[in-house]
């Protein structure tokens, strides 16, 4: 018996020898495979949960559904309760056709446009700029300015309505397209998520762009943000979302109904001719039809963002 050799006793009566420690060759067990992380592995689990979430589904589209179809209906219909699914006077354009004459749409639409585009671009540049700043750099009070930005996501819109309209009549900016963009560009949240999201990014990519004599606004425009547009593209499609919907402070801003944003128009037709239930609703249909085509043309960049990102919990 060599040196480098141990005694191995032999197993007493009824007990099993005892295993060989598992060294780096030793044996291993299989892998199991993944667990079906629904409610189970059975069908009858995967099938249950199905059918839950077609339900939660159903419930979520019956509002739209119903909403889609009495903007279909002439007014007599839509005003009846028993006609709410199938009209007894059939289907009908004439909601959509006495709204479009009746109001002034393609300038609301045109005006809703042009305000949710400047506010989208203004608040995207300035939110990645303020963001960059807080992630990146190092200056006196960053770490109070940044407390005060995540405070001020708690403060309510409908509080800084007076000081807003009082700041706009200070620089004669009331009945203007700048009184009504410029006060919606300020966005604390968005900066807070864009915050978090260049801190998650590798800082070998800026060391090696300073390397090479990157300064901070080059770091900033040719290596962050190359690397940040499905996040870019999430914010700047919630901010136009917010913009295109928002009827608050366009009302509050502006007088003048040539500089009318498309949730203000409609209310001011809806005012003006009484409540008509089909037009209401065929107003709502024209007014959600960008939104839709813009989620659906870009909702790729929202689910890329949370899951290329801390936000999906890498």
């Amino acid at each position: 018996m060599t040196s480098t050799e141990l005694p191995v006793r032999p197993a007493a009566p009824g007990r099993r020898a005892a295993r060989p420690p598992r060294g780096p060759a030793g044996p291993r067990r299989a892998a199991r495979p993944d667990r079906n992380l629904t409610l189970g592995e059975s069908r009858l689990a995967r099938g249950l949960a199905l059918a839950v979430l077609a339900i939660l589904a159903l419930v979520w589209l019956l509002p739209m559904a119903w909403a889609l179809l009495t903007a279909f209906k002439s007014e007599q219909d839509a005003s009846d309760p028993g006609q709410w699914f199938l009209p007894r006077h059939g289907f009908t354009l004439h909601g959509f056709s006495t709204v479009w004459e009746r109001g002034d749409l393609p300038l609301w639409m045109l005006n809703s446009l042009l305000v949710s585009a400047a506010v989208t671009v203004i608040t995207v540049l300035v939110s990645a700029m303020a963001g960059y700043a807080f992630s990146r750099t190092v200056f006196a009070g960053r770490r109070w300015l940044f407390a005060l930005t995540v405070a001020a996501v708690l403060v309510p819109p409908q509080l800084l309505i007076v000081p807003w309209f009082r700041q706009m009549l200070t620089l004669h900016l009331v009945d203007t397209y700048a009184a009504v963009i410029l006060p919606q560009t300020v966005a604390p949240v968005m900066v807070f998520i864009l915050k978090k999201h260049f801190d998650s990014l590798p800082r070998e990519l800026e060391e090696a762009a300073r390397i090479d004599g990157a300064g901070h606004w080059r770091v900033f425009w040719s290596v962050l943000l190359p690397l940040s547009r499905p996040m870019l593209a999430a914010v700047a499609i919630f901010v136009f979302i917010g913009a295109w919907n928002n009827f608050l402070w366009p009302f509050v801003s502006t007088s003048d109904p040539g500089l009318m944003t498309l949730p203000v128009g409609i209310t001011s037709v809806k005012d003006a001719y009484g409540i008509q239930y089909a037009q209401t609703m065929a107003s709502a249909v024209l007014a959600a039809l960008p939104l839709v085509v813009v989620f659906v043309f870009f909702q790729r960049h929202i689910v890329k963002s949370v899951a290329t990102t801390g936000l999906g919990g890498q």
